[in-house]
């Protein structure tokens, strides 16, 4: 009999696990989700019903699938549709107080100015979601980060993109455009004109000017670099697509092996060329004039005026998600806001010549300097007017760090909030009966003019989070766009198919077919 207590302690302690761990998982799938369900209900929000593990995800990704079968009409600005399908129609269902679901996570749709607003200012209440571990491999550093380590990473990088280091950029910035020039021109035939997707080419400068900017004489490291970030792009956005169940991440798939492949490949890359920098500063070989030497000078003042405490400083691992960010962001944001540009430009003549018109009065046929590419009024108007119908990042999320109040709605700690960026910048009410129609003219007063001052314009966030490299992008596709009309006029080459989708960014799904000719001054 005592032999078999053992045997009876072990069945028992086997059966308290199973059933802790069988109480967890109903409540991951099917209890909290239904309490959550009926709490935002209650109070008066409608949405889609809950459905077991998956959510609304089958559904949000057969409509996606669907949407970029069908391309759009080449002179329409409504993305929406093609862009954000089950969004829209769940916001046009449901109402302006609606949710849907991401697995058994609701996700409530918000596109009140004074809501978004007051989410942005409290981001200790309101932070980033905590998702997939494996999307951190393709981006982590700053746009992760949350509390004191955010608020230290936020003031070790500001003197990286302060307005007096972006003049040491602007070198860079023409380098890499005019060699794109340069590659154009060869192009251009006899007759003076030539088709190009430009596409690829404003993917590669931004790629160029990054590298250049971040690692200064390392540059052809950064190159490599660039590219096993664009492959860990497209792996990334396989598993957005998919719903997370927990430690997933650890699985042998291809795709998880790849990912970590690719992350460790650039994590030793990165390690060579900010060790090699580090020496170098020490030593006094090297200027501090890109933004890694910017970025390790920082950070070095900020470990002598703070001493040598636990967490002080960045550490490597910090540096190198932080080189990451710059490259994913700068690379990104810049080729996007680039490449719509020019598509409108294109569709929209009058405008073009204008902008053409501004540029020749302020540089002629010299090459583009700061203090003109900050007075082109024009150029700007068309470039903000393009990141409002065409916003990089079409959509932005937050999740409830705690149970809070948001205007009218208490919601629950672990909810999300979804702010449809695409939808609101189209929103008549807020930018009036010409909201999906190009019309640079709405900012020539600048931008809180245009927007009344309220929360609607968010291409780079809002907030005390607004995103850091927001000028960094502005001046490289002022001198990018400055140096493209300088030299050609342009127009829709016949084969564009206009078919903006949603990777990551917004990407154009056929590329971006213009019409080059040779502009004579």
């Amino acid at each position: 009999m005592e032999a078999a207590w053992p045997t009876i302690v072990i069945a028992a302690a086997t059966v308290v696990v199973l059933l802790s761990w069988g109480w967890r998982i109903l409540n991951w799938l099917w209890l909290r989700p239904k309490k959550l369900e009926r709490l935002l209900r209650d109070q008066g929000l409608r949405g889609t019903p809950y459905k077991v593990l998956v959510g609304d995800s089958k559904d949000f990704m057969k409509m996606q699938r669907e949407a970029r079968t069908k391309p759009m009409n080449t002179s329409d600005d409504d993305i929406a549709p093609r862009t954000q399908p089950f969004v829209l129609q769940c916001f046009n269902k449901y109402g302006k107080n609606s949710f849907f679901w991401s697995g058994g996570i609701p996700i409530v749709i918000v596109t009140d100015p004074e809501l978004i607003k007051d989410v942005f200012n409290k981001n200790y209440d309101f932070q980033k979601p905590n998702t997939n571990p494996l999307i951190k491999l393709l981006v982590n550093g700053l746009g992760g980060h949350e509390g004191d380590k955010w608020r230290k990473h936020r003031r070790i990088i500001n003197p990286a993109f302060h307005s007096e280091k972006l003049k040491i950029m602007i070198p860079i910035f023409f380098k890499s455009c005019n060699d794109i020039i340069c590659k154009w021109e060869k192009m251009i035939s006899s007759n003076e004109s030539c088709e190009i997707d430009v596409w690829p080419s404003f993917q590669n400068l931004a790629g160029d000017v990054i590298s250049r900017a971040a690692f200064g004489s390392s540059y052809e490291e950064g190159i490599r670099i660039f590219e096993l970030q664009r492959e860990q792009l497209k792996l990334t956005m396989e598993v957005v697509m998919k719903v997370y169940i927990p430690g997933s991440r650890f699985l042998p798939t291809r795709n998880n092996r790849r990912m970590k492949e690719i992350d460790r490949d650039i994590k030793t890359s990165l390690k060579k060329i900010i060790n090699k920098k580090e020496k170098a500063l020490k030593a006094g070989e090297t200027a501090k004039d890109d933004l890694l030497g910017i970025l390790l000078e920082s950070n070095q003042k900020e470990i002598e005026e703070y001493g040598k405490k636990k967490n002080n400083g960045m550490s490597v691992e910090d540096v190198i998600d932080e080189c990451k960010l710059f490259y994913f962001a700068g690379q990104e944001t810049t080729s996007v806001l680039l490449v719509w540009s020019m598509v409108l430009l294109s569709k929209h003549s009058y405008w073009q010549a204008r902008a053409r018109e501004e540029v020749l009065q302020v540089f002629g046929s010299q090459k583009p300097h700061l203090d003109g590419l900050n007075r082109l009024k024009i150029v700007t108007m068309i470039l903000y007017e393009v990141l409002r119908l065409y916003p990089p990042v079409p959509g932005l999320t937050r999740t409830t760090a705690k149970d809070i109040k948001l205007g009218d709605l208490n919601l629950p700690q672990g909810v999300q909030i979804f702010f449809p960026i695409v939808l609101i910048h189209h929103d008549f009410r807020l930018w009036g009966n010409d909201a999906k129609n190009f019309n640079p003219e709405r900012f020539s007063e600048g931008v809180f003019k245009a927007t009344n001052g309220k929360a609607s314009f968010l291409p780079f966030g809002w907030g005390p989070r607004i995103c850091i490299g927001q000028n960094f992008s502005l001046l490289e596709a002022k001198m990018a766009l400055s140096l493209i009309l300088q030299h050609f006029s342009f127009e829709l080459s016949p084969a564009y198919t206009h078919a903006p989708m949603t990777m990551a960014l917004l990407h154009p799904q056929h590329g971006a077919h213009i019409i080059l000719h040779k502009v004579k001054i």
